[in-house]
């Protein structure tokens, strides 16, 4: 069911704002959402992926992840608000250094955070669902190139901000889903289903948490940061769906959305090869809280996470053959299902030869006193 959009929308008539991208999966409607404040607005990308917006919307073709190239494209032009969501943030900081009032730059919510056993993590290690007052970011490239290198380039744009070269707004992202997102998990069940596999490789039960957040609903969080620029000047925020839903939840309302039944087939995260790709990276849950968005800045999404999921779906099974082929490459899911259905026949004449114990039928049993009479000591139900 979608939700209310942001309440209120602050006239910003004849001021200039530059999106750097903005011809992404959550690009049109940032777009649409400046041009509604009165922005003339200009996006600066690639021209690789064009995609259709108001023809008032200037374009800037150029590449900017390198700073001639960014000097070269720009030739020195400053905008009021500039919202960095492409790119190499840290050229970007350095070219509009001076140039802009306010820049909102957009990065990754958990690659940039310290590994689990960090010990700025404190002696249980990274929690399973990370506070956003308890954020520490890699601190060595050996833990992480990418993720090195978003943390280096954010807190390179705060300090930026700290010493007066613009207004700073630092927001988060997980992993986004949605229509046209590039290697859509999605892709990897939705595929599998289409093409009439009923069997669902999951690695331990499908029970690992991730944050996401769906591309129709973040384009509204750097219009939040600029409706509220001096609450949101040298702040970072996070910005995901309200709810956390596991892997196995998402699988389920896919094939319910898709009206089908599937069986899944949980194995350890090791030998769940297949499912890999769907998992993106380790089997360590990516979960973060996004609150202060929401209370300092009033972020409200305007579609829940299951209609999320359902455009998702819809999209996927619309997309044309060279969307899909670009989408798989990405992905990098092999949809070897002669090799699935080795694994799944190994795996489960493995369990069926287990040692079974006496544990094995175990039944909880609440641990407090229910005496049927008084003095009754207690016993296992």
């Amino acid at each position: 069911m979608p939700k209310s959009p942001l309440p209120s929308i602050v006239p910003c008539a004849g001021r200039t704002a530059l999106v750097v991208g903005g011809t992404g999966p959550s690009g049109p409607d940032l777009v649409e959402g400046l041009l509604q404040r009165g922005f003339e607005t200009t996006i600066f990308h690639s021209g690789t992926h064009e995609v259709p917006l108001p023809e008032e919307v200037r374009h800037i073709h150029g590449d900017p992840h390198f700073p001639e190239t960014i000097a070269k494209a720009l030739g020195g032009s400053e905008f009021d608000v500039v919202i960095a969501q492409y790119g190499r943030l840290r050229h970007i900081t350095n070219y509009f250094n001076g140039r802009t009032g306010h820049m909102v730059a957009v990065g990754g919510a958990m690659t940039p955070l310290a590994p689990r056993f960090d010990p700025r993590w404190g002696a249980m290690g990274r929690p399973a669902i990370v506070r956003e007052d308890q954020r520490p970011l890699i601190a060595t490239e050996s833990d992480g190139k990418l993720g090195y290198r978003i943390a280096e380039a954010a807190e390179q744009f705060l300090a930026a901000g700290q010493s007066g070269a613009f207004d700073a707004t630092y927001i988060a992202y997980p992993t986004l889903y949605g229509p046209r997102q590039p290697g859509s998990p999605e892709w990897a069940i939705v595929r599998r289903i289409l093409d009439g596999r009923r069997q669902i490789i999951v690695p331990d039960a499908g029970l690992r948490l991730e944050s996401r957040a769906f591309v129709r609903n973040v384009g509204l969080a750097p219009l939040a940061a600029i409706d509220n620029q001096s609450m949101a000047a040298g702040k970072s925020y996070v910005v995901t769906d309200n709810d956390i839903y596991t892997v196995r939840q998402r699988i389920e309302f896919i094939a319910q959305y898709m009206d089908v039944e599937v069986e899944f087939v949980d194995m350890p995260f090791d030998i769940a090869t297949p499912a890999h790709p769907l998992y993106r990276s380790g089997p360590e849950h990516r979960a973060t809280r996004g609150d202060a968005i929401r209370e300092e800045l009033g972020y409200c999404e305007r579609f829940d996470t299951a209609t999320g999921i359902a455009q998702t779906v819809d999209w996927l099974r619309s997309a044309t053959a060279r969307e899909i082929d670009e989408l798989e490459s990405q992905l990098g899911d092999s949809f070897d299902y002669d090799f699935e259905d080795v694994l799944i026949d190994s795996w489960r004449r493995m369990m069926g030869v287990l040692p079974r114990s006496a544990d094995s039928d175990y039944r909880y049993s609440h641990v407090y006193r229910h005496p049927t009479k008084p003095g009754e000591a207690w016993r296992r139900a």
